[in-house]
């Protein structure tokens, strides 16, 4: 039960889940628009929220992989593959750059300035009330 509350169930993540949801959400609509482009920047925008819960972190970057692999994009695929392991091994230790986008076009160290919308959302998230 410990796996779970630290992993999926904290506080932060249950705070933070809905405003994760829609921006996948609005990536789903927008994929079955075919907007492509936007699809992606829906699904950089959750990355850029979620990275800092295991759960929603690696789960973004499992969807960033089928949609490289739906895409036919290697470089993608394979980039996304290294970042669900970082995900997975490196988020339970609070190792994420802030702001990244999640993508393989930006190194997954680099840190990236955060929109006020994302850091008031974030901040509402990490808050105890």
């Amino acid at each position: 039960m410990v796996f779970f509350d630290i992993f999926m169930f904290n506080h932060f993540s249950i705070k933070l889940a809905p405003f994760v949801k829609a921006k996948l959400k609005l990536a789903t609509k927008t994929r079955k628009l075919g907007n492509i482009k936007l699809e992606f920047q829906h699904l950089e925008n959750a990355h850029i929220l979620g990275q800092e819960s295991i759960y929603w972190h690696v789960k973004v970057h499992v969807l960033m992989f089928f949609k490289a692999t739906r895409n036919l994009k290697l470089k993608e695929i394979f980039g996304q593959v290294i970042r669900i392991v970082g995900a997975i091994t490196k988020t339970v230790f609070w190792l994420v750059p802030q702001g990244n986008t999640g993508v393989t076009n930006v190194s997954p160290f680099k840190v990236m300035p955060i929109k006020s919308e994302h850091q008031l959302i974030l901040d509402i998230a990490k808050s105890t009330r």
